[in-house]
């Protein structure tokens, strides 16, 4: 009974931990503290900028053994979603045709939230601050019937960039860390000295909690908390300045926040002050599991023309 012992009492450590000694509150800059962006007035792709002909080099540079890792979850009605939102679909049997060949047809109808559902990568107009957007669009002035006029995820394009897991769950020797721990600084930090890494500018920076090991399995545990990066975990994320920061939970950081009169800060951290895509509920335990730390990242977004996100499947190739 003793190593369950010490088991338990880890993560009851781990858990009053988050709670106690590394919650910080956060408010909303001001529009003139934040805008217009570093990439410029009317930027609309953020973080996205980093993409160049040299980020591609040096992640190809990584790719040793053309192993291929997928990142993405598969869609079904099985995975967990938000109670407001659907993933319905209707298989159709079209028509079989008439000629000698007998050449018969299917398809498919799917009513879903697409773009924020499954694997999914965050656009930025799909949180604000008030009215206000990444690099201070208004949402009155863009949002329309069929889209958003700008920032759509159809300005995000493919992205191919280095890859960097950084396993706060294998640092912590657990499988799954404690259901609302707050990722701290120093977990991100001694993560990657564990892993003798460090972040570089335009990476995919994506943190493995674990908690996709109740991906399908507990969906209603998956979606009434999970661990996360916290508010000082992300403004230290974002002074690395990445392409991206993503996780295997569904809001990417600590839910809820200890913090109980703020929802979901690092949303309008990563998104709207400064314009870092998030990559939320990934599939991350086979690179957990066979120690990929390092590896090309590749991924691209439907073309949604307005669209607030997409459902994507990430690769990583070492």
């Amino acid at each position: 009974m003793r190593p369950m012992a010490v088991g338990i009492a880890m993560v009851m450590a781990l858990g009053s931990a988050s709670v106690t000694a590394h919650a910080q509150s956060w408010r909303p800059p001001a529009d003139n503290q934040r805008c217009p962006s570093k990439w410029g007035a009317g930027d609309e792709r953020g973080s996205g900028n980093h993409m160049k002909p040299e980020t591609v080099l040096r992640a190809a540079r990584l790719i040793r053994t053309g192993e291929v890792i997928e990142l993405g979850h598969v869609l079904s009605a099985q995975m967990p979603i938000s109670s407001t939102r659907r993933f319905d679909v209707h298989t159709k049997r079209t028509f079989m045709n008439p000629q000698s060949n007998r050449r018969g047809s299917n398809e498919e109808l799917v009513t879903s939230e697409i773009g924020q559902v499954g694997t999914q990568l965050d656009g930025f107009t799909h949180q604000t601050i008030e009215n206000s957007l990444y690099n201070c669009f208004k949402v009155d002035e863009l949002a329309t019937r069929t889209g958003f006029t700008k920032l759509g995820i159809e300005n995000v394009g493919a992205l191919i960039t280095r890859g960097v897991l950084i396993d706060v769950a294998g640092l912590k020797g657990v499988d799954m860390l404690p259901d609302t721990y707050e990722i701290t600084v120093p977990d991100l930090q001694q993560a990657l000295q564990r892993q003798n890494l460090t972040l570089q500018r335009g990476d995919a920076a994506i943190v493995h909690t674990g908690w996709g090991k109740l991906w399908a399995r507990d969906n209603a545990r998956y979606m009434k908390s999970c661990p996360g990066i916290g508010v000082a975990a992300a403004e230290w994320l974002a002074r690395q300045d990445p392409m991206l920061v993503g996780s295997d939970n569904w809001p990417v950081e600590v839910a809820p926040n200890p913090d109980t009169q703020v929802s979901l800060p690092v949303h309008q951290i990563m998104l709207v002050v400064n314009g870092i895509h998030l990559l939320e509920n990934l599939k991350l335990d086979e690179l957990a599991a066979k120690r990929v730390y390092e590896f090309a990242f590749m991924m691209q977004p439907l073309k949604l023309k307005g669209g607030t996100g997409s459902t994507v499947a990430p690769i990583a190739v070492r």
